[in-house]
């Protein structure tokens, strides 16, 4: 199976520690990120993904938002060009360690979070990185 994710999730999952908008957003989000572990390959897209399909009917302005749609957008741009490949809708890739440990060291010195700016988990996010990403679900 492929991992339907949005470009700004790309950094979200670096942080995920089980915190999230819903009981049913964080139970989703458990049974993703084995399959993350796991290499599962993710394809980049656009709108809600698999990570946020139990809120999209209730955040549905907000998954379809200009500061979302924002935020996928400087996300792609950064990790691209931390990555040296295309991070555009239809995109595939698999989380290697070697993209994990780049995207975390990339994160936790600021050079991937210009599309953090704003977002409600941004302290959090901020206090994992801090924390050398301990208690992160993604391993």
């Amino acid at each position: 199976m492929t991992i339907r994710l949005r470009a700004h999730h790309l950094l979200c999952m670096l942080t995920y520690v089980g915190k999230g908008y819903s009981p049913g957003f964080v139970e989703n989000y458990d049974g993703i990120t084995p399959r993350l572990n796991a290499g599962e390959e993710i394809e980049i897209t656009t709108g809600p993904d698999d990570i946020c399909a139990p809120i999209a009917c209730d955040h549905r302005e907000h998954c379809h938002g200009a500061s979302v749609l924002s935020r996928d957008a400087m996300a792609a741009r950064d990790v691209a060009a931390l990555l040296g490949r295309d991070i555009a809708p239809g995109a595939r890739l698999s989380l290697t360690e070697a993209y994990l440990t780049r995207l975390r060291s990339a994160f936790a010195t600021g050079e991937i979070r210009n599309a953090c700016a704003g977002c409600d988990w941004v302290d959090l996010c901020t206090e994992v990185a801090k924390g050398g990403f301990h208690g992160t679900r993604l391993t």
